[in-house]
């Protein structure tokens, strides 16, 4: 109504002198159109909740009939200006447009289901039927459809959603068309009046949908935690608690489940989350997740909680596999942990970027950040690609440091692992200064621009004062055994296990001519690559492409001897070295996911062969060891006979 009233006030202001002018009939015609335009959003949009309103209506009618199993609801703090949002409970807009006139008014705090995805008002929740997905079905015979009114896309899916009945489009208000459902499991949608000839010709049993291979199917999960958990109550039963804080949240994290009866065609996925990662997608990401899988696949990393919790849940599933939502070195830790496990046959490791560089995760071809890993198919473009990844090996190495005392080298000081290379000289310094700035200013770092833009500044820093320039007459490179000249213009040194450095550099370059003393690069060959750089300005040129590292050496055992103080940093993570050694030594291969370029009309023969060796195993043809062993050997032919 006030748009409505500003307009007319608008036109009564215009001189009416002018009303035959071409400039008159123009204005008239552009409010005109303004005015249909608003009015048919504003329709659309009463329509839109009323479609809302009869699908509730509906779906709480058919619930009672088929008695399908239910959860209260997981509520989470939540916040979002970018879009309005209908409360579940009164079906009113979570934020009110008059709240819209003020920009510190325009973003108010609701409640999200993290489960599920409806949100409520914060004095709404705790009034909410409990309708979510129930994620614990362990002994019931089938599992069936949890139809749910569609609140917002949380998915990522596409909104040109057809009815799985009659395979005509859904979100159309218009055009006499039928409220909707969506299935919390499948992601099917059906139109209400077509559910009811849907349950009389094909029943109400679902079968996870698109992707039910690596979906954990809550007929396998089985809940083992005891005690009462704090759900949503009703009315009268709230009023006789004592209102206790945040009355209406279930505590997810209390509960403890096991996987039973697990089918053997099941590949289910398990999810790890870094929320602090890049930008801090995490907690949408979990969010979207939890909707299109089962949730306790979806594990949230931090101080409190690490892999091991995740891990220990599918310690006895024999084809798993795993998802790190993080930068390289959420990718480390993961890696670390399941080797801890000593599984049978590990889970190779599928990489959703959200860190800086994410360089492990660009040379397995997931793209070098959330945008280009989603593409244009979202989450659920993702999952799919990770059931058809191929499954590749990756070096991972030992990086021995000990120190000078007295002139003798000391037993291992300590021992880090490292997957993507280790830098000594001025690549690290500018590391290490941007990691000391990000502890000290975490709020300037809020996505990869301004990342790389800080980076940036680091590196301009150091082409000033030149702190490295000292190295080869301070430092002395040894390659199995060899020593290896250092060039005196050389202010950093760079060993390398992938082909991807600072965001997609490639310093080794297999591309070019053939060397006879050096080798092609590779990340599962056993053998390290050894470069060095000119400076900061090298470095620089480096990422535009204009130049290119210079080629030290190939080896497998690296030892590198300070002799004085430098920055040091082992996949990103820097730190200054007192004089001593770093040895770098092969630890062993880890099975990790590539994403398969090749089209769905032709498979990856990794991906074909991965599959071929699990359905043997199943069939009890071959066992664990015998299916890693042959996986492994596959992987390493088919990464070797691939062109560089």
């Amino acid at each position: 109504m006030e748009s409505a009233y500003l307009l007319v006030k608008i036109v009564h202001e215009i001189d009416m002198a002018n009303l035959g002018s071409p400039a008159w009939i123009t204005t008239v015609g552009l409010f005109t159109a303004i005015a249909v335009v608003y009015t048919f959003l504003q329709l659309q949009k009463q329509v839109s909740l009323n479609w809302v309103k009869i699908a509730a209506r509906e779906r709480k009618r058919f619930q009672k009939l088929l008695n399908w199993p239910t959860s209260p609801h997981s509520w989470v703090e939540s916040q979002h200006s970018h879009q309005l949002t209908t409360c579940s409970v009164c079906l009113t807009d979570l934020v009110s447009p008059q709240s819209g006139k003020s920009k510190h008014t325009s973003c108010i705090s609701f409640q999200t289901c993290s489960v599920c995805g409806v949100s409520a008002h914060s004095r709404c929740a705790r009034f909410a039927t409990k309708d979510c997905k129930c994620v614990a079905q362990a002994g019931a015979p089938n599992l069936i459809h949890h139809w749910s009114e569609k609140w917002s896309d949380s998915t990522g899916t596409s909104d040109t959603n057809s009815c799985c009945y009659c395979h005509e489009l859904c979100n159309v208000p218009f055009l006499g068309a039928s409220p909707i459902w969506r299935c919390l499991w499948c992601q099917r949608f059906v139109h209400v009046q077509c559910h009811a000839k849907l349950l009389r010709e094909v029943g109400n049993i679902c079968d996870l949908g698109q992707h039910h291979r690596i979906i954990l199917s809550p007929l396998s999960v089985r809940e083992i935690s005891e005690g009462e958990v704090n759900g949503n109550l009703s009315v009268k039963r709230w009023h006789r608690r004592n209102k206790r804080k945040n009355s209406c949240f279930v505590n997810a994290e209390k509960k403890k489940y096991e996987i039973v009866n697990l089918q053997s065609d099941v590949r289910p996925l398990l999810v790890f989350i870094n929320a602090k990662s890049g930008a801090q997608y995490g907690p949408s990401l979990r969010r979207k997740l939890n909707t299109l899988l089962n949730p306790i696949q979806v594990f949230e990393l931090g101080a409190s909680q690490g892999p091991e919790v995740g891990l220990e849940m599918f310690r006895h599933v024999q084809h798993f596999r795993v998802l790190v939502c993080g930068g390289d070195g959420t990718v480390a830790w993961v890696l670390d942990a399941i080797e801890r496990f000593e599984f049978e046959s590990p889970p190779p490791v599928a990489i959703l970027p959200l860190g800086t560089g994410n360089d492990l995760a660009r040379v397995l071809q997931w793209g070098g950040g959330l945008a280009s890993a989603l593409g244009k198919g979202g989450i659920s473009g993702l999952l799919d690609d990770i059931d058809h990844g191929a499954v590749t090996m990756l070096d991972r190495w030992s990086v021995a440091i000990k120190e000078n005392v007295g002139g003798q080298l000391q037993d291992v000081k300590k021992q880090k692992f490292m997957m993507n290379y280790l830098g000594v000289g001025c690549d690290a310094k500018v590391a290490y200064e941007f990691h000391t700035m990000r502890e000290e200013k975490p709020e300037l770092f809020y996505n990869q621009l301004m990342n790389k833009l800080i980076y940036a500044k680091e590196g301009a820093k150091d082409m000033m004062d030149r702190s490295c320039e000292h190295l080869p007459w301070h430092m002395t490179l040894e390659v199995d055994g060899e020593t290896v000249e250092i060039p005196e213009d050389a202010e950093g040194v760079l060993v390398l296990n992938i082909a991807s450095y600072m965001g997609g550099v490639d310093l080794w370059q297999n591309e070019d001519s053939y060397d006879a003393q050096l080798g092609i690069q590779s990340m599962d060959d056993k053998t390290l690559e050894v470069v060095c750089v000119t400076g900061a300005w090298h470095l620089g040129k480096l990422q535009v492409g204009l130049s290119r590292a210079q080629r030290l050496a190939q080896g497998k055992v690296i030892r590198l001897h300070l002799h004085s103080s430098f920055p040091v940093q082992v996949d990103g993570e820097p730190f200054i070295q007192p004089p001593g050694c770093l040895e770098i030594t092969h630890q062993g291969q880890v099975f990790m996911l590539k994403r398969a370029s090749e089209s769905r009309s032709k498979a990856h023969p990794s991906a074909v062969m991965t599959e071929v060796l699990l359905n043997a195993q199943c069939k009890g043809i071959i066992d664990a060891s015998q299916q890693k062993l042959l996986l492994q050997e596959i992987a390493l032919r088919l990464s070797s006979s691939r062109p560089r």
